[in-house]
Parts: structure tokens; sequence; C-alpha cells
């Protein structure tokens, strides 16, 4: 078995903040792996399912700019909470840019829009999906490690802004009345390693800086 997903992150400082996607110039993937990426945007367009989480491996680990989620458990409740948060999401394109043995990265355009607040928000982010080395050739590929960077800075994993990313993933899962994310509750006892701390997301902080201009 391959070590838990923490030992699997991503690192890069982009060139630019712009991420916007051109859908024309993207990677074509083989059937295996695009049916990865369609499941992991119907998962960001409000689309979850028990299958579609399945995609991610138990011991994995979901970062962005609001949540750090470090298992399936706690990944399953950022899932399943967005149709309760979000009116809809819809993608509007995306860009595959890499598509390497261990990883494919994509630029992703989404839209927000909230329920309790009549407002819609368009958001372009690079999208990080570091593969399980058992399964990145096989017919249902797994996700290790999933990044969501919507400006040119890495995450440093430490500071005030952090630890809310790490509380907040940590209960939502708690608060859900659902079957679906209970059926996950066996693996909040997966594997973890400490969160590995930066100081900066800069490349002082391990985030070689990457050219994902196209």
């Amino acid at each position: 078995m391959s070590a838990p997903g923490e030992a699997f992150e991503p690192r890069q400082t982009s060139t630019s903040e712009d991420y916007t996607p051109d859908p024309s110039k993207s990677i074509k993937l083989p059937p295996n792996r695009q049916a990865l990426v369609d499941d992991i945007i119907a998962l960001y367009s409000c689309e979850p399912t028990i299958r579609r989480v399945e995609r991610y491996t138990p011991d994995c680990v979901y970062d962005d700019q609001f949540v750090y989620a470090n298992d399936r458990y706690k990944m399953a409740g950022q899932w399943f909470a967005l149709p309760k948060l979000f009116k809809d999401s819809t993608n509007e394109r995306y860009e595959v840019i890499k598509n390497e043995p261990g990883l494919i990265q994509f630029k992703n355009e989404q839209s927000w829009t909230f329920k309790i607040i009549p407002k819609k928000a368009t958001i372009n982010a690079l999208v990080s999906l570091a593969l399980e080395p058992e399964t990145q050739d096989s017919e249902f590929i797994r996700v290790k490690y999933h990044k969501d960077q919507a400006n040119d800075k890495d995450y440093s994993h430490e500071g005030v802004g952090f630890s809310f990313k790490k509380w907040q993933a940590d209960n939502v899962m708690k608060r859900m009345d659902s079957d679906e994310v209970k059926y996950f509750e066996k693996d909040k006892g997966a594997a973890k390693e400490p969160v590995k701390k930066y100081g900066s997301g800069a490349e002082d902080g391990q985030a070689p800086k990457k050219d994902f201009s196209t």
C-alpha cells in the first residue's frame, strides 16, 4: 500500500494568477482518466454520489482556500454539503494542462450561485489531482491528494487561516444528517501523517515556481 495522502501533495507557485481555461488547448485524456475528471467536475457541480466520492482513497487529502480535509469521511462531508449551501454550481469550462503517470492538472472555471444571497461568483482555479499509484492505470482511478488553488501562491498550512480550514473540515461532517456521509464514517480512522508546514506558499516554502500558461 502507498503512503497516506499527505505524502502526495504537489507544491507549486505559479508565475501568474491567471488560471482562465482554454478548452481548445486541453490535453485529450484516455477514457479512464477522462472518467475521473468527469466525476470530479460533477462533484464541483453539486452532484455528489457515493460512487463519485469513492474516487478518493480513505486516506486522501483535499486542500483549497477554505478547507483542509485529511480523510474521505471529512471529504464526503464537504461534497455533500455543497448542495445545501449553493442553489447551483455550473462548470463553465476547463482545460487539462498536465497528464502525467501520477498527476492530472486542469484549469477550472466554476460559477457558484448562493442559496441565501442571490449572487453568482465565478472562480478560476488550478486543480491538481495526485493519483493513487496502485490505481493510476486502472479503469477506476483514485485520488490521493486534491489541491485547488485560486491564486499564484501555494498553501503554507500554518497560522489562523489554516487552523480555520482544518477546524471547518473536522466538524462539517459531524453536523450532516446524511446517509451518504455516514457511509464514509468508516474512513475516519484512515492512516494519516502530520500536516506538512512550509512557512510560506512561495518558493522558500518548498513551492517551486511553475509556468501554467498555455
